[in-house]
Order: structure tokens, then C-alpha cells, then sequence
């Protein structure tokens, strides 16, 4: 990951714009739209004008392309008032991405210019029923039938599903040998529905749907980047890409329940004094800081090293995906603590912060599986350290005598 991580003005300019919307149009009604269960299009209408939809998009398309880490800085600022909404806004880039990474260009000139301009949503239906850490274990067909794909079968937790009005929809083209594609389709198209919206414990102001296809009819010219096979690729690559927003998401949710506790634990009283003067509200206080910091950097490091163009991202992505997120629950869950008894009612907003923090090392590849794919990279970069073989004898070397190990450098 790089040494020198550059904010450009651009991205400083949107993270102040976002900062504004976040305390005017996002904080107060946090928790009308969490007990409504509804999407906060007043929000959505001010980061649309503000132009931070821009933000992921290309310029040559009518976006910024102001880069990942932009992106992650903005995402940042909106999850901290409201976890769920940080989550509305990143999932369009999500749902993006594959586009971006791998459309046409008459496909990205089709529709990445009004996703730009916020004046259609996007949405990313990968997960299915028994499809979900197992990318590779699609069932949804999509059938090659004259100048048109016939998509069949239904997708699970599609984020966003109902407000947004593109898919990226990932189909098995080729069932014997499990050849993926990725087709866009548009809200309205005869077959395409949206069925159950869950009733989550978190992330309430979006939604989270399944969306089914009943034999629905798209044009060739709809699967992205035309090419037969490459689903699985574009996928793994949004991922990547993708991570680091909701590692973003993991430290805005983060640093809001941090602030929320410290103005709570100056305000509360005990014993006659406030209870941040004891020290054991301190120690609580002072680990979820260092824990968000350290979340933060390596969050900006990962994000930046995508946009330098590094040519492995993947163990960078990963590592900030998983450890801000684990961050998000473990600051979450000590923020409670710190209200006490308040924290455990819904009339604080802290409770909401909890409830929120918890999808965040599920979704987007578990946490589990995060630290798998990092396993998996450290071995394969064994061979930029086989100097070190020459400092660690081989078990011929070693005798045991007892409980002590003597080698020939003994």
C-alpha cells in the first residue's frame, strides 16, 4: 500500500460538502426514517445536488473521478450521522462499479451520466439464498435466446432494491461450466419484481430486498462489457474496489458512537463528578479512539493504493474491510456500555448505532472470509521473504531434550 497517501482538494471539498449535508439533512432525521423503516429521499435529493454521487464517476461520463479514496471520505461523513444512510450512499457506487470496470462504452455512456447527476439509484444483486459467500455458486440463469438473455430465478439482500432504478445482476450463462455474466437491468421491465423487504435489526432507512425474475427479457446490448465469462472477474473486482466504502462506512459508524459517548460521559454524572473523569470510562474511551484512527489510516491507505493503481488490491482491501468493521462493533458495543442503562434503550441513539454496526462484518464478504483471503495473499508473498529461511533451521537440525529445544547453532 502506498507511503504517501494525497488528498486531492477535490476530495477534501466533497468530504466538507458531505460533512454539511450529514449534520443538516441526515442527523435529525436518523431516527425517523430507523423507526419508519423508510429511505431518507430528502437526504438523497441534497447529496444528489451537492454532486457527491459524482464522486465515483468517471468525468468522461459527467462525474468527478475523484477516486476511491474520495469516495471513502464521503462515505465517512454520511455513515457518522447515520450508519443506514452511509450504507444508501456507498451501495450506488457498488451497484456502479461493475460498469464502470467493465462496461461498453455505449454502456457507460447509457447510464453512468444520470447515475452521476443522482437522478437514478443503483443496486448489486450478487447474494442468493444459497449463494452467498460462495460467489461462485449462482443459480440464477440467464438464457441466450435470439438478440436477448431470458433471466430466471431470484436474488437475496439486495441493498437498495425498490428505491433503485438499474440492477447489476449477476447470471449463470453457461450452467456446465458455470459461466458468469453480469446484464443491467431497469426498474420496470416486464418479469422483474421486487417480493420480500426484510424487516432488519439495523441499517433500517434502506432497503433490503429479494428481487425476482420471471422469465425477464434483456438485450444483448444489456450484459456488461460483452464479453462471454467475465462475470466472476467484474465481480471480484467491484468487490475490491468496493471494500474500502464500506470500511468507510465502518469508521463513520465508528467515530459517530465515539462523539455520542464522549459528550454522554462529560454530561452523565456519578459519584458526584462526571463519569469521564473515572478511569476505567477513560481506558473504554481512549481504545475505541485509537481503534477508529488506526481504522481510518488503513482505510486511506487501501483506497488510495486502488486509485494509484497498485496491481494487488486485494489483501489491502480486505484488511481494512475487516478490521474497520470489527472496529465499528467492538466501538459500538463499548459506547453502550458507557451510557449504561440508557444505552440499552431506544430512546438514545446509541442503540441505533449498535444495531447498525452489526451488518457491517456480513455483508460485502464476511469478516471470516476477510481473513481468509488475507491468509491466502501472505502465502502467496512467502517468496519476498525467503531470505529468512536461511534464520530458521529445518526439524532434522533441532534434538529435543525435555522441555528444551537445542539446534545446531546451539
Amino acid at each position: 500500500m502506498p507511503h504517501n497517501i494525497v488528498f486531492s482538494e477535490k476530495a477534501l471539498e466533497l468530504q466538507a460538502k458531505a460533512r454539511e449535508i450529514a449534520e443538516k439533512h441526515v442527523r435529525p432525521l436518523a431516527a425517523k426514517y430507523d423507526k419508519a423503516q423508510e429511505y431518507n429521499y430528502e437526504a438523497a435529493r441534497a447529496v444528489a445536488e451537492a454532486g457527491l454521487f459524482k464522486v465515483f464517476v468517471p468525468e468522461e461520463y459527467g462525474g468527478y473521478g475523484a477516486g476511491v479514496l474520495a469516495l471513502a471520505m464521503v462515505t465517512e461523513e454520511l455513515a457518522k450521522a447515520d450508519s443506514g444512510f452511509g450504507v444508501a450512499f456507498a451501495v450506488n457506487a457498488l451497484g456502479s462499479f461493475p460498469i464502470i470496470l467493465g462496461g461498453t462504452e455505449e454502456q457507460k455512456k447509457r447510464w453512468l451520466p444520470s447515475i452521476a447527476n443522482g437522478d437514478k439509484f443503483v443496486a448489486f444483486c450478487l447474494s442468493e439464498k444459497f449463494a452467498g459467500s460462495d460467489a461462485g455458486g449462482l443459480s440464477v440463469t440467464a438464457e441466450l435466446d435470439g438478440d436477448e438473455y431470458v433471466i430466471r430465478g431470484e436474488k437475496k439482500w439486495t441493498t437498495n432494491g425498490g428505491v433503485a432504478d438499474i440492477y447489476s445482476v449477476f447470471c449463470v450463462t453457461d450452467p456446465t461450466s458455470k459461466s458468469r455474466r453480469i446484464s443491467a437491468i431497469e426498474k420496470g421491465t416486464p418479469g422483474f419484481s421486487v417480493k420480500k423487504v426484510e424487516d432488519k435489526m439495523g441499517i433500517r432507512c434502506v432497503p433490503v430486498v429479494e428481487t425476482h425474475f420471471d422469465n425477464v427479457r434483456v438485450p444483448k446490448d444489456n450484459l456488461v462489457g460483452g464479453r462471454p465469462g467475465m462475470g466472476f472477474k467484474h465481480a471480484m473486482m467491484t468487490l475490491d474496489c468496493a471494500r474500502p466504502g464500506v470500511a468507510a462506512q465502518a469508521v463513520g459508524a465508528a467515530q459517530g458512537a465515539l462523539d455520542l459517548a464522549v459528550v454522554y460521559s462529560n454530561r452523565r454524572r456519578q459519584f458526584g463528578k462526571p463519569i469521564s473523569s473515572f478511569q476505567m470510562v477513560q481506558k473504554m474511551l481512549a481504545d475505541m479512539a485509537m481503534r477508529t484512527e488506526a481504522s481510518r489510516w488503513l482505510v486511506y491507505a487501501s483506497a488510495a493504493a486502488i486509485d494509484a493503481g497498485d496491481k494487488n488490491v486485494t489483501k489491502g482491501a480486505a484488511m481494512a474491510k475487516c478490521f474497520a468493521t470489527d472496529t465499528a462493533m467492538e466501538v459500538a458495543t463499548d459506547a453502550v456500555q458507557v451510557f449504561g442503562g440508557y444505552g440499552f434503550m431506544e430512546d438514545y441513539p446509541i442503540a441505533k448505532c449498535f444495531r447498525d454496526a452489526k451488518i457491517l462484518q456480513i455483508y460485502e464478504g464476511t469478516n471470516q472470509v476477510q481473513r481468509m483471503v488475507i491468509a491466502r495473499n501472505l502465502i502467496k508473498e512467502a517468496e519476498q521473504l525467503s531470505h529468512l529461511e536461511a534464520y530458521i533451521p529445518h526439524e532434522e537440525q533441532c534434538s529435543y531434550e525435555g522441555d528444551k529445544v537445542f539446534t545446531g547453532q546451539d
